[in-house]
């Protein structure tokens, strides 16, 4: 009898535990029909045609069986600890936002405790109500002893809970309930005074012929600063650096010589010319001399060339080429296509803002696209193949300061009148004939970049990168990079004041300082090239602190587009706390620095402040504490698909057979935006299996929007523009004009195709995104 009676009891039991399911699911806000619950998806069940997400390691590491014993349940603790940071679920103020009502959807209400549930359900007390006890007389000694034994442990209970609390690392320091009082706590030890100090000391140290001792006097610092495990990560790699003497430009006419400033050739400035005029070269150009007739092509765009090439052979010319918009290499892609055989490149002045005085400054530019050229698309580690590769073109390029080109064109340089200015153009009439001169040395040198380490608390293998840049011995002589290690040193000096009071991010910070970034961020391309399959998938953003300083009051932005909403929510924050709001200029737009590798070749979400003071300190800071602490990323999916569909607007034919695609990809990321990243932003709905899947989802968004062919120099992230004015995708922009020169679609066409794929492909994985979601519903009911 009692045998069977025991299985009755468990028989009732488990068919009560089937029906608070569904009451629980019930009361979450899911429909009957709908599955929901937490488990591990099996391999076997997952479906083809999934995204790489479905394939993740970390997914079949971190799935957990939670199917839930009813007793383990009601003793389980909650996730009170976790704050919801309501500014995560604001939007950008877009254009494509007009017929979209986010304020509809609004986050999901947290369910009652099952053990709440369970004390309001009527079977409860039919089915767990016990008899009352028999009364039985008591001596009092019996008593005595049950109040003794329980005086006892209460006063032993107390002192285990004394020393437990006194020895124990308490839950408070973990960065789970840090907010934005703390992140200000941490970044007012930041002091203008400390970064300008340490700007001093390192000017001072750039005219050393030695990489090794900027490296040196960094990795000491931060090492010094508590920073953990900093170590020299080392890089053979080939460089083209300038010759013995300036090179020179000579006018037939004249016979008179000039040196790249403008000023005239001479014995004395051949032995005794400086640094600066030495670096005015391109690197990666061919050498040698040429002579040949110069033909203005103004900023050389496919337009330019193609009314060029009706008046004039153009064979072995010499290029007047204006830097401008479009990127440098794909202009002189053109020009080699063309068939030019120099290049005197030349900022015009007008381009420049009216305060500016460049009429001399020479400057060095790179024809590197990045990385080692003896290497390219692997490391330089040792053992690895080199090819031969001196130059990276056939033309001659030479920079040059707008006072040559001035007096090249016999004119009296850019001239102002009525507050316009008039470009500087040659004639088409007019001929001039120079010869050109450019003496470069290929060799190998060793370049070195600093990378020092502040583990995570609870994610320790997903990284923050911050990367900053240093002077690298035989570049050219600027000083921006003193005040990006600076800010990156200063910046590590606050956060080490607070690991050292117990406090720790969640995730890794992972600061860098790259060497080799004159000639084409060779540091950063080789370090990630090395570390790729890491850097895929542990890296959730890239932070750059390449040119913090701009010497102007308004801040530039560039951001990618799942960022721009943290970026501008940031300053609004910080300019309403200061009582002044400076212009804010956010976009996805080209830049040219050490992000280049992580946005074109992983697509990590990426954002670069600069500013007029150190007050871009504290709005780094802030980003970096916030991507590294809150649970859910603070990444916005939906910015995304607006940016797609904002990037379709225009008069652009052949456009619309992706606006249904695009289409499809915004309605997916609204139902992921809705359905799985409020519910997680809500502390009591916060399962950590779930926030981790979550993550793994929005820290790969961007990746479909890698192409595998872009024009050299584009992006290969099509979400990023060439310029903050224009909105359409670069490379349908490039193929159409491309297409208008030429008279041929093809290049459209495959232009075209690589768009519509990766717009499929980032709805596809978005739509993969919730059905792992539905799926581990699914497999375990």
């Amino acid at each position: 009898m009692s045998e069977r009676k025991s299985k009755e009891e468990r028989k009732t039991t488990k068919m009560y535990a089937v029906d608070l399911d569904k009451t629980s699911a019930a009361c979450c806000g899911f429909p009957s029909g709908k599955k929901m619950a937490y488990q591990k998806v099996n391999a076997d069940q997952r479906a083809p045609g999934h995204s790489q997400y479905l394939d993740n390691d970390d997914l079949q590491a971190t799935a957990l069986d939670l199917e839930w014993d009813m007793e383990k349940e009601l003793e389980e603790p909650g996730f009170d600890q976790f704050q919801l940071d309501s500014a995560e679920n604001q939007n950008l103020e877009h254009a494509e936002t007009a017929d979209l009502n986010l304020d509809s959807i609004q986050p999901a209400t947290s369910p009652k405790g099952r053990f709440q549930r369970l004390q309001e359900e009527s079977d409860y007390i039919t089915h767990y109500a016990r008899s009352a006890p028999k009364s039985n007389p008591c001596n009092f000694c019996r008593l005595l002893k049950i109040f003794c034994t329980a005086i006892i442990l209460f006063i032993f209970g107390i002192l285990i809970g004394y020393y437990a609390h006194k020895n124990c690392p308490s839950n408070a320091t973990s960065s789970g309930t840090l907010d934005l009082q703390l992140y200000q706590e941490i970044l007012k030890t930041i002091q203008a005074e400390d970064i300008k100090k340490s700007f001093r000391n390192l000017i001072q140290l750039y005219k050393s012929e030695d990489d090794m001792e900027i490296s040196k006097k960094i990795k000491i610092q931060w090492t010094s600063l508590g920073l953990e495990d900093v170590q020299f990560v080392n890089y053979s790699v080939l460089l083209n650096l300038p010759g013995p003497a300036p090179s020179s430009v000579t006018l037939s006419s004249s016979g008179q010589c000039f040196h790249p400033d403008g000023q005239p050739c001479s014995e004395e400035a051949r032995k005794h010319s400086s640094q600066d005029l030495l670096y005015s070269y391109a690197a990666y150009s061919a050498k040698g001399t040429l002579k040949a007739e110069v033909i203005d092509v103004s900023y050389g765009n496919a337009d330019d060339l193609k009314r060029i090439k009706k008046m004039k052979n153009v064979t072995n010319r010499i290029a007047l080429l204006k830097l401008g918009k479009l990127p440098l290499l794909y202009k002189l892609s053109l020009l080699e296509k063309a068939g030019f055989g120099g290049v005197l490149l030349y900022i015009d002045p007008c381009d420049l803002p009216k305060t500016t005085n460049l009429s001399y400054d020479t400057f060095m530019v790179s024809l590197n696209p990045g990385g080692d050229p003896s290497t390219p698309g692997y490391p330089s580690i040792d053992g690895s193949f080199r090819q031969n590769r001196s130059n990276l073109t056939s033309l001659l390029v030479q920079p040059v300061s707008a006072s040559l080109i001035a007096k090249l064109i016999s004119s009296p340089k850019a001239t102002t009148t009525n507050n316009a200015c008039t470009p500087l153009e040659l004639p088409n009439n007019e001929e001039r004939i120079v010869n050109m001169q450019i003496q470069t040395v290929t060799k190998f040198k060793t370049v070195t970049n600093v990378v020092g380490y502040l583990k995570g608390l609870t994610s320790p293998d997903r990284y923050i990168l911050v990367g900053s840049r240093h002077h690298t011995a035989y570049s050219y002589n600027g000083q921006e990079w003193a005040s990006s290690t600076a800010i990156i040193t200063a910046f590590i000096r606050a956060l080490m004041l607070r690991v050292k009071r117990g406090w720790r991010p969640d995730r890794t910070i992972v600061f860098c300082s790259w060497g080799g970034t004159a000639f084409g961020n060779i540091g950063s391309y080789e370090w990630g090239e090395d570390f790729k399959k890491v850097l895929q998938r542990n890296v959730v953003a890239y932070v750059s602190l390449h040119s913090p300083i701009r010497g102007n009051s308004s801040l530039y932005s560039v951001a990618s587009p799942s960022l721009q909403q943290l970026v501008a929510e940031k300053n609004n924050f910080n300019c309403s706390r200061r009582g002044q709001c400076p212009e804010t200029n956010v976009s996805s737009v080209q830049m040219q620095d050490d992000a280049d590798y992580f946005i074109n070749h992983l697509g990590i979400p990426t954002v670069r402040f600069s500013y007029e003071d150190s007050q871009l300190s504290e709005l780094s800071g802030e980003v970096i504490l916030q991507i590294a602490n809150e649970p859910v990323l603070p990444f916005n999916a939906l910015d995304i698909a607006l940016e797609v569909q904002n990037s379709l607007k225009g008069d652009q034919p052949n456009t619309p057979q992706l606006l249904a695609p695009a289409s499809r990809l915004r309605e997916s990321t609204e139902l992921f935006q809705s359905d799985e990243m409020r519910p997680a932003n809500d502390p009591k709905e916060r399962a950590p299996i779930r926030v981790r899947m979550l993550n793994d989802i929005l820290q790969d968004m961007e990746k479909s929007f890698l192409v595998q062919h872009a024009p050299p120099g584009f992006y290969r992230n099509i979400l990023y523009h060439l310029d903050g004015k224009t909105s359409q995708f670069s490379i349908l922009l490039e193929a159409w004009e491309h297409c208008k020169s030429l008279a041929s679609n093809e290049t459209l066409q495959e232009a075209l195709s690589e768009v519509l794929n990766s717009i499929n492909a980032a709805q596809v994985y978005f739509k993969a995104g919730l059905d792992v979601f539905e799926s581990v519903l699914v497999g375990k009911n």
